[in-house]
C-alpha cells in the first residue's frame, strides 16, 4: 500500500488561516521577506508549506486559528482603516485589540474622512470572498453634501460617468432630500463617491456606510462594535457571487 502524501497549503493561504492578514497583504509580506518556513526566508509566491513546518513572521512563530472572528464596527471619523499608521494616526484596528485576542484586520476599507459599517476577522477565507471584486457584494451609502445636489447627479451616476479616465458607476443611487443621496455600489473603486461629487461641483459634508451585503449598521455609535451572528456570516458568504471559486485567487 502506497503511503499517503501529506497534504500541503499555499503560504499565503496559510497566513491568512492564521489570521496574519488577508491573502493579498500575506503576499506582500511574503515578497518583503518577512516569512520564514523552517528557518529560510521563503521570497517566492505559492510555496507550500505542511503540517510539520514551522513558519514565522518578523521572528514569531504563527499557527493557525483556533476560533474565528468576525465583528462589524462603525468606524468613526478621524481614524483610518489599516492595522497600522506610520504618522501614528489611531487605527480602526485599535478600537478592537482591547475586547479580541486574536489578530483582526479589517475587509475592504473606509477613508479617513468616512465613517460607518467596517468588517474584521481572522478568517483568510472570508476575507478573500467578501473582498474580492468578483463578489460584487452590496454596500450602501448616506452621502451629506453642503450644498443643494444637482438634479441629474444620481441618474448621471446611475448610468455610469468617466473622470480623469477612470468609469463609476453606481448599482443605485437616489436623492434622499436636496442635501442627502443614497447610493449603492459593488465594486467600489478608491474615493469613488467622492470623486463623483467633486466632479459635480459638490463638497461632501459626511459619508457614512450603513450596509455590508446582508449587515446592516444599525444603532451602533461611532467606535462601538458587535460580532456577526452565524447565519449573517452564512448569508454574506452565500451573496458573493465568486463563492464556487478556487483558492487560488
Amino acid at each position: 500500500m502506497e503511503e499517503k502524501k501529506e497534504k500541503g497549503i499555499r503560504l499565503h493561504v496559510f497566513l491568512a488561516k492564521c489570521g496574519v492578514a488577508s491573502r493579498r497583504s500575506s503576499e506582500k509580506m511574503i515578497l518583503d521577506g518577512r516569512v520564514f518556513v523552517n528557518g529560510q526566508v521563503v521570497l517566492q509566491l505559492g510555496t507550500k508549506v505542511f503540517d510539520s513546518d514551522s513558519v514565522m513572521l518578523d521572528g514569531k512563530i504563527v499557527t493557525l486559528e483556533k476560533k474565528m472572528r468576525y465583528v462589524l464596527l462603525n468606524k468613526p471619523v478621524g481614524v483610518v482603516s489599516t492595522l497600522s499608521d506610520e504618522m501614528g494616526r489611531e487605527t480602526a484596528a485599535h478600537i478592537l485589540s482591547s475586547s479580541f485576542s486574536e489578530r483582526l484586520y479589517n475587509v475592504g476599507r473606509l477613508d479617513m474622512f468616512s465613517s460607518g459599517a467596517l468588517l474584521f476577522t481572522n478568517d483568510g477565507d472570508f476575507a478573500a470572498k467578501i473582498s474580492h471584486p468578483r463578489s460584487e457584494i452590496e454596500k450602501e451609502y448616506i452621502v451629506e453634501a453642503s450644498s443643494h445636489l444637482p438634479r441629474s447627479l444620481a441618474k448621471d451616476f446611475m448610468k455610469g460617468m468617466r473622470i480623469e479616465g477612470v468609469f463609476y458607476r453606481a448599482n443605485f443611487a437616489e436623492d434622499v432630500n436636496s442635501h442627502e443621496m443614497r447610493i449603492v455600489l459593488t465594486e467600489g473603486k478608491n474615493r469613488e463617491i467622492r470623486r463623483v461629487f467633486e466632479f459635480a461641483g459638490v463638497k461632501v459634508r459626511s459619508l457614512k456606510r450603513i450596509r455590508i451585503g446582508c449587515v446592516l449598521l444599525g444603532t451602533l455609535k461611532p467606535g462601538e462594535f458587535r460580532e456577526l451572528e452565524s447565519m449573517e456570516v452564512e448569508k454574506l458568504l452565500s451573496l458573493c457571487k465568486n463563492k464556487n471559486d478556487s483558492e487560488t485567487y
